[in-house]
């Protein structure tokens, strides 16, 4: 492991019993912060008070608080903790800790359906953040992995969930579900150059951008290319940007200097493709770069009345053709079904009538060949003469 490497795993791992024996006091953090570290969290209980960060931490955790937690029965773990202003901030901060460990050998890969909102673990330790809160757990040599990702579970769910997932603008990376777990978030310009070297320096076509309005960028690597999309809060920033980017690297051309393989105004979206293997692969991972623009009015939206009419036109619509469709083929099936019952009706009837009558078409049929049998007379009426003959006669 390298010297950065070493250095941060002494910031979390030791931090504790250094500022301990410094005299790191609970009341040398804000409030706020001191009620993210309780005295209990879930099933592990506080050791220590929480302190702030001693000075010699590196720039990633000197800002933050700290405390030492520890389960019955097991080992101790340091829970270091500190608040940003906004959800974006939390992230970047993520990404930015995890590139510090890529440095030193370490390429842990961010992962967003786990701890938190987005999170990384390491060597019994474990990263994330969650709303405007960024967290590390660290075991210490008598601590375990699984019980440090329990701690860190433990805690996430008692931290507040902010917007509750990941800055949009990652999702707008190509194939972001998998370029996302090695991307490096930046909401300040120094942290975007520092994302994108050449040769030990930064870019320099980035020195001419602004971090104006809330400015946010994204960088991840495809291949040998390290794709950059800046997005500006506001066309007009946007516009700026785009004349002071082409203007710089018609400079640099001029001078001889490296330029971007390809780079493209997008929307409200500055992208830029540096190292590519030629233009025209560069071109092609630019072009799968789509702006999505969203606009939220601060007051009453002066277009309510035109969506709804078009949303209800369209629905009526919608309605009255289902209705058509059904309507038409209940119809069809009726007819299809009444048909049917009538033909069976028809013939059913049809060999009811052929059966009663004979097959002399109900005409008197005379016994010529005598093969006709005779016909019974018991059942049939005696005339006057029979019944005035002499019964002995």
């Amino acid at each position: 492991m390298g010297l950065l490497g070493r250095l941060l795993f002494a910031a979390v791992l030791g931090v504790s019993l250094c500022a301990n024996a410094a005299g790191a006091k609970s009341d040398s953090i804000p409030p706020e912060t001191a009620r993210l570290l309780p005295e209990q969290i879930g099933t592990f209980k506080a050791i220590d008070v929480a302190a702030a960060m001693p000075d010699y931490s590196p720039k990633l955790f000197s800002e933050g608080s700290f405390r030492t937690y520890a389960m019955d029965g097991g080992g101790r773990y340091t829970v270091n903790i500190r608040q940003t202003a906004n959800d974006a901030e939390a992230f970047a901060w993520l990404t930015q800790a995890r590139s510090y460990f890529k440095q030193s050998g370490h390429d842990w890969k961010l992962s967003f359906d786990d701890t938190g909102s987005a999170s990384f673990m390491g060597d019994r330790s474990v990263f994330f953040y969650k709303g405007n809160t960024v967290v590390s757990v660290t075991a210490a040599n008598d601590g375990t992995a699984a019980q440090t990702k329990e701690l860190a579970n433990q805690l996430a769910a008692q931290l507040d969930g902010g917007e509750g997932e990941i800055p949009v603008l990652v999702k707008h990376l190509p194939n972001w579900e998998t370029a996302g777990k090695s991307a490096i978030y930046a909401v300040s310009l120094d942290d975007l150059k520092q994302a994108v070297p050449m040769s030990g320096q930064s870019q320099p076509v980035l020195d001419v951008l602004t971090f104006d309005g809330g400015t946010e960028a994204v960088t991840a690597n495809y291949g040998p290319s390290q794709l950059v999309i800046v997005e500006f809060t506001t066309p007009q920033f946007s516009i700026d940007n785009d004349s002071r980017i082409w203007t710089k690297i018609a400079e640099l051309k001029s001078q001889g200097q490296p330029t971007p393989t390809a780079y493209r105004r997008v929307g409200n979206y500055s992208v830029f493709v540096f190292n590519g293997p030629d233009e025209k692969t560069a071109n092609a991972l630019v072009e799968q770069v789509k702006y999505e623009q969203v606009v939220q009015w601060l007051g009453d939206d002066p277009h309510l009345y035109e969506r709804l009419q078009r949303y209800f036109t369209q629905t009526s619509a919608g309605v009255l053709v289902a209705v058509l469709k059904s309507s038409g083929l209940s119809l069809i099936l009726c007819l299809a079904v009444g048909s049917l019952i009538g033909a069976l009706l028809f013939r059913h009837r049809r060999a009811q009538r052929a059966a009663a009558f004979s097959d002399a078409g109900g005409s008197i049929r005379l016994n010529l060949d005598e093969l006709t049998g005779a016909a019974s007379s018991r059942r049939l009426l005696s005339t006057s003469e029979d019944t005035r003959k002499d019964p002995a006669s």
